[in-house]
């Protein structure tokens, strides 16, 4: 039997995962405009996720509806506003076993979303 502690650690999401999350969406593409630090997950051209790979812990940018992103803040430890982005539609989100695998992939769906959705609208 598996002691709390490796239970706990098991769940965390690793860069990997995260990064075979992104690229299993429709067209989404791997970029490093800022450097080899920072990729950046793109779809049409636009991010939905911006990870930083020099950090001890595993965090995440990702694009929310205002409204929502200031919900999630208040209601998880491990959600903040956006770093280095426009804190009204960004929230960065802490890998620390506050939250489950799954959730973290339906905040990531959330982006991937709401940029696809954006870039039809621009197109009618």
């Amino acid at each position: 039997m598996k002691s709390r502690a490796e239970r706990y650690y098991r769940k965390l999401m690793n860069i990997e995962e995260l990064r075979e999350y992104c690229l299993s969406k429709p067209r989404s593409k791997e970029t490093l405009p800022f450097g080899p630090d920072t990729l950046v997950y793109k779809v049409g051209g636009k991010a939905f996720l911006l990870v930083g790979l020099g950090n001890e812990d595993l965090r995440f940018n990702v694009k929310c509806d205002p409204g929502k992103a200031l919900e999630l803040r208040e209601e998880f430890s491990c959600v903040l506003p956006g770093y280095h982005m426009n804190k009204k539609h960004w929230n960065t989100i802490v890998v620390d076993g506050s939250v489950s695998s799954k959730q973290l992939k339906e905040w990531i769906d959330w982006s991937y979303e709401l940029v696809v959705r954006k870039k039809k609208t621009k197109r009618k």
